[in-house]
């Protein structure tokens, strides 16, 4: 069951630099000419929040949003103006220096949303083509992990390079205490085809995402997975959460998002689901439509899960 409620967080993209260069970037092609959020926005947003009370938790976000020098005095404006929880979303190699991270646990910042590529310094350092890039990131988890008020979250990617290891992925964070919650994202590429040939087929995927999932929650974990079809994932359809937190981001971002073509099925029409994005055009490319695995979700069996889901 999901521990974080979407609807009660904003996120704020306020910077489009980074100093890794992930295989499976969405925005590579766009970072150069994609325009962080202003500082006067943010102080627009801060003001706005301290009126409302919309939301209770801002998110920091960008390409890498640790290449801002003032990341700490934001996060400290963020907690004046009354947000209650500042997150930071990163690849988390710059919290593997304890100063740092001592600053901005000290400036307010109390979750952090980290990538983690892959399992293992090998793996991982070869989808963010940085070398000592996982060793720098498991550090500043471990870190994090010495703050009884802080809590982390880890996101996967999965690609073809990465779904076979999403069980050791687990298995290698399992002795991290203030790990709240595990995301795995499957990718998509921004286009109408996946020129990287990165978009692992579901099928495959299924069974080491389903591992994964379970090892997760036999630690306490709890799970969230995006951009599947709710129906091959069966009895786990619950942790299907494609809801974000309300963005702010360059209105150009999502120019080149739509091209991506989501909400693609053969069931599209009689299928209940609130959650499923359906297939999106790249994939179906490479990978068909999968008309004879896929199934219509239906109002009960929905609620049928959802009862389970709370009974587990």
């Amino acid at each position: 069951m999901a521990i974080y409620d979407h609807s009660k967080y904003v996120s704020l993209t306020m910077e489009f630099r980074c100093n890794l260069k992930c295989v499976h970037c969405m925005i590579e092609g766009t970072m150069d000419r994609l325009v962080p959020e202003s500082d006067e926005s943010f102080h627009e947003l801060l003001a706005h929040n301290s009126r409302t009370r919309q939301w209770t938790g801002l998110i920091l976000t960008g390409s890498e949003i640790t290449l801002r020098r003032d990341l700490p005095d934001l996060a400290r404006q963020a907690r004046a103006a009354g947000f209650n929880h500042v997150r930071i979303q990163t690849h988390g190699m710059h919290l593997g220096r304890r100063a740092y991270s001592e600053s901005l646990v000290e400036a307010g910042v109390d979750e952090f949303f980290v990538s983690v590529a892959g399992s293992d310094a090998l793996s991982h350092d070869k989808i963010t083509t940085v070398k000592g890039s996982f060793d720098k990131t498991l550090r500043g988890l471990e870190i994090l992990d010495e703050y009884p008020d802080v809590a982390t979250i880890t996101n996967t990617v999965v690609t073809e390079a990465s779904y076979r290891l999403l069980p050791a992925v687990v298995e290698r964070l399992a002795h991290l205490k203030r790990l709240t919650q595990m995301e795995f994202w499957l990718y998509w590429p921004m286009t109408e085809t996946d020129e990287k040939r990165l978009a692992a087929n579901h099928l495959d995927v299924l069974p080491y995402l389903k591992e994964a999932a379970a090892m997760a929650r036999s630690l306490g974990r709890s799970v969230e997975i995006k951009n599947f079809p709710e129906c091959l994932l069966g009895d786990d359809s619950s942790l299907l959460v494609n809801d974000q937190p309300q963005l702010f981001i360059d209105p150009a971002f999502w120019d080149e998002f739509a091209r991506n073509g989501f909400y693609q099925c053969p069931y599209k029409d009689e299928c209940k689901s609130t959650q499923c994005l359906g297939l999106n055009t790249a994939y179906i490319k490479r990978h068909g439509d999968h008309s004879d695995h896929l199934v219509p979700m239906n109002k009960s069996l929905t609620k049928d899960i959802a009862l389970r889901e709370t009974m587990v």
